[in-house]
């Protein structure tokens, strides 16, 4: 009886979870896992104090865009374009739209490069095809509770990465030191690094989908749905576990990479396909295969959210019909403008762009939009026009300025060093 209401609890809990989940495992995307697998390469096990760090700012950032969804049933560029200049929705739109095609064809490429891996006969470019086209066919055919659903259980993919690090002997006083006790080197390279993993976890992108994606499926329930303390409870709840499995998988990837890879001499992991193969000889085969297999779940579960996400911004901005909950015919802009960021992602393999000038690019245009976003996150968050009686606490307006201050900080820092530390 205890075991049967125990399972019960954990049914109950899964149906819970949605975007916050979604969110959360999406931004460990095959770009952000050739972030962290880099961190533990380059610097073994010093920035898995990194994790507890993102964590409460991610979750608190998260949530806020998760309460403007739920509050206004809006996204957030259409909460931008009802209550702010358009100067300021078509700047965030300016540096948006490059950003995530550049992630989405980085993404692309990698599990076509990792497919290669796995199949040597058949050629990356083939998979990198094949890939764009199935994630076409899932986009435009599977209807919103589908979809959502689809994704939801893509999350577990990620538990693989959850495993890896048992395949290889691990020193669990050094795992503690390097979890617990900072140890930040003021240099180009460990900077950014820093920059890199603050802008691969607290990224743009996933402020546009949270909100979007809570709005939308308050919009697909049958009812009316009356906020109160209760929802707003379970919608803390789902963005809470979502950003803690994030971040615990982004943990496992580090601490992977900063046993098996650094403690080998390998210090440089410039694409994830390198991460996967590096890790063979090190740590053996079932290493290799789980690392590549959860690399392409990762990117069937990313690249949709980073089209979606584009999706809503540019028909939000311009008031045309948008919604996964509507067919191709109802919202023919939306579906387009999917179809149109794949083919551009797909393309960047055949002009000369490779993956890793993309991440940066996509990093360094993430990195100057996060700041400014925040702030009008927190904007909106504290506006009672807006928000009613559902504005932000004192933690979340804490957490959210401390994210503002680090990645300005961050972002600085390295320009700085970049510019000077010759």
């Amino acid at each position: 009886m205890t075991k049967r209401s125990n399972w019960n609890k954990v049914i109950r809990f899964w149906k819970k979870l949605g975007p916050g989940l979604i969110t959360g495992a999406s931004d460990d995307d095959p770009s952000g896992i050739a972030t962290y697998s880099q961190a533990g390469a380059q610097f073994g096990l010093s920035t898995l104090w990194t994790a507890l760090i993102t964590f409460p700012l991610m979750a608190a950032v998260q949530e806020m865009c998760a309460r403007i969804g739920m509050v206004t049933s809006k996204g957030l560029t259409g909460t931008l374009k009802e209550h702010y200049s358009k100067p300021v929705l078509y700047l965030m739109l300016l540096f948006s739209f490059p950003a995530i095609v550049m992630n989405i064809g980085a993404n692309i490429a990698g599990m076509g490069a990792v497919g290669n891996l796995l199949l040597p006969s058949v050629h990356a470019g083939f998979f990198s095809v094949g890939f764009t086209i199935m994630l076409m066919g899932i986009f435009i055919y599977l209807p919103y509770r589908k979809f959502a659903s689809l994704l939801k259980y893509l999350c577990g993919v990620l538990l693989v990465y959850l495993i890896v690090p048992f395949l290889y002997k691990q020193d669990l006083i050094a795992i503690l030191k390097g979890t617990l006790i900072p140890d930040i080197k003021f240099t180009k390279e460990f900077i950014g690094i820093l920059v890199a993993i603050l802008g691969t976890t607290i990224s743009p992108y996933l402020f546009f989908w949270q909100a979007t994606m809570v709005a939308e499926d308050m919009n697909s329930k049958r009812k009316k749905i009356i906020v109160d303390k209760k929802i707003l409870g379970d919608l803390k709840q789902d963005v809470d576990f979502g950003m803690l499995f994030s971040n615990v998988i982004m943990f496992f990837i580090i601490l992977t990479s900063g046993t098996v890879l650094y403690n080998a001499g390998i210090h440089r992991i410039d694409t994830v396909e390198q991460a996967a193969t590096a890790l063979r000889p090190l740590a053996g085969d079932s290493a290799y295969l789980l690392f590549a297999i959860g690399i392409i779940g990762t990117g069937l579960l990313a690249i949709p959210v980073l089209c979606g996400c584009l999706s809503y911004i540019v028909t939000e901005t311009f008031g045309w019909e948008k919604g996964l909950n509507k067919k191709f015919h109802q919202a023919k802009a939306f579906y387009s403008i999917t179809i149109i960021s794949l083919l551009l992602g797909l393309m960047m393999n055949y002009v000369g762009i490779s993956p890793i000038q993309a991440l940066l690019w996509s990093a360094i245009l993430y990195g100057i939009t996060a700041p400014v976003l925040i702030l009008i996150i927190l904007n909106i968050g504290n506006n009672k026009e807006v928000m009613g009686e559902f504005t932000n606490n004192k933690k979340s307006n804490i957490l959210g300025y401390t994210a503002f201050v680090l990645m300005s900080v961050a972002a600085l820092t390295l320009i700085y060093l970049e510019l000077f530390d010759k």
